[in-house]
């Protein structure tokens, strides 16, 4: 009777039902570190003494807005996959808790890497090398472990019940998470393997990402439509 409430009031998304209505522990644990994720990119946690030292912490805004832009899309693709299918299998288990390894691993990179972007700090070459290595090296983490919970699903999809739309997005979420693995893996051997005067191309190769998405998902997405509509 709960569940059936829950599923009244949270009822998935269009073309597919989600499994997972009741937040579980797991679930509870995965957000109490993604909030511990997110205190770590806080500014400053000292309320600043002064205007100029005020001025100081509003600088650092821009790096955290973006920081905590991605870090809410990772915890958006977690939710989404978890009320999706509602696995408490123990692969499950074990990945999601890799998952959260790596995202506390991907935090200082990610807010170091967008401040001296905004800020415009300065390091030399080698230093640039490493940091494109170390932030690759966690985006592409975040995503392989992301992509393996989906094939995870895709392989449990006879037991899920998976109708034909549902295979779609389970595919294309496969898919999605596989290419951003792609990506960032490229932009590590890019920063590895480039001479200095283009180790840049190692960061701005992440602008590969909105390609991806324009051209890929639109195909992906026209298919995801025709089996909605046709109700198959």
């Amino acid at each position: 009777m709960f569940r059936r409430h829950l599923t009244e009031i949270i009822p998935g998304e269009n073309g597919f039902r989600w499994r997972g209505a009741e937040i579980t522990r797991l679930e509870g644990f995965s957000d109490a570190v993604f909030a511990f994720a997110v205190t770590l990119l806080v500014v400053s946690l000292e309320v600043p003494k002064g205007f100029r030292e005020l001025i100081e912490t509003m600088r650092g805004f821009g790096p955290f807005a973006i920081c905590f832009a991605i870090l809410a899309n990772i915890w958006f693709q977690h939710t989404r996959f978890f009320r999706r299918y509602g696995l408490q299998t123990s692969w499950a288990t074990f990945l999601n808790c890799v998952l959260l390894f790596f995202v506390l691993f991907y935090v200082y990179p990610l807010k170091f890497l967008f401040r001296l972007i905004l800020e415009g700090s300065l390091l030399n070459i080698d230093d640039v090398r490493r940091l494109f290595v170390i932030y690759g090296a966690g985006y592409t983490a975040v995503f392989f472990v992301l992509a393996l919970l989906y094939l995870h699903a895709w392989r449990l999809r006879e037991r899920l019940g998976l109708d034909p739309s549902e295979r779609v997005k389970t595919f294309r979420s496969l898919i999605d998470h596989v290419a951003m693995s792609i990506i960032g893996l490229t932009s590590v051997g890019l920063a590895l393997s480039l001479p200095a005067r283009l180790i840049g191309v190692a960061g701005y190769f992440y602008f590969a990402i909105p390609i991806y998405f324009t051209i890929v998902g639109r195909i992906l997405q026209k298919r995801e439509r025709a089996l909605i509509a046709s109700g198959n």
